[in-house]
């Protein structure tokens, strides 16, 4: 990927260092973290986060996409309240193609931080609109969660969305919701860096369509 078209796109762990790195990792989607995200970040508490993101992304300073796998399961691990199969490395891959502003397919600091933010809101999402408590998310459910996460769909492309992440019972768990987002929240960007007139729609070449669609 150019590293032009990859910053038009973002504009629109590998094992844990130690357990103590895995106790901070999971800190950061626990009620008190989520209540701290809605508040502007201090400088101190900027500087915490940072400590956490060395802790956890090693010599090189960046986390990639195994290394993201490996801290959002031991992460998600510790919530018996999320049901979920664990993140694939398919599905932390398209994490850090969204976030990859600079295209070196990896997670710098500011890019980890953002997407962990995201994270979290979208986990208030889910538990917020699964009322039954299940842990999962029916596709009833979905329409409501997706639009409070900030997208506006239409009922065929909800019900393409269920097709795609629901299992046979026609639950979401929390891995195919993020995966979801993750993946809405790409194509809106990407569209929008394409929509330069503003008019809704957006011409694309073929190598244009492909570099779109195979960093997604």
């Amino acid at each position: 990927m150019s590293i032009g078209f990859a910053k038009r796109l973002a504009q629109g762990v590998f094992d844990v260092v130690s357990q103590a790195g895995g106790q901070i990792a999971a800190q950061a989607l626990q009620p008190e973290a989520q209540e701290a995200h809605r508040r502007p970040i201090s400088a101190s508490e900027d500087e915490h986060f940072r400590m956490i993101f060395k802790k956890l992304a090693g010599e090189d300073m960046e986390i990639s996409a195994a290394e993201l796998q490996n801290i959002l399961n031991k992460v998600i691990g510790n919530h018996e309240d999320l049901k979920t199969d664990g993140f694939s490395l398919e599905s932390t891959r398209s994490m850090v193609a969204l976030m990859d502003s600079d295209g070196t397919g990896k997670l710098g600091f500011e890019e980890f931080k953002i997407l962990w933010n995201k994270i979290k809101e979208w986990q208030n999402v889910y538990k917020t609109h699964d009322v039954d408590c299940t842990g999962t998310m029916s596709c009833e459910e979905l329409a409501d969660a997706i639009c409070s996460a900030g997208f506006q769909l239409n009922d065929p492309l909800y019900s393409a969305i269920g097709l795609r992440y629901a299992d046979e019972s026609n639950s979401i768990d929390f891995d195919n919701f993020i995966c979801c987002l993750v993946r809405l929240e790409a194509m809106f960007r990407a569209f929008k860096a394409y929509n330069r007139d503003g008019d809704d729609t957006i011409s694309l070449n073929i190598m244009e369509w492909l570099e779109l669609s195979m960093y997604a």
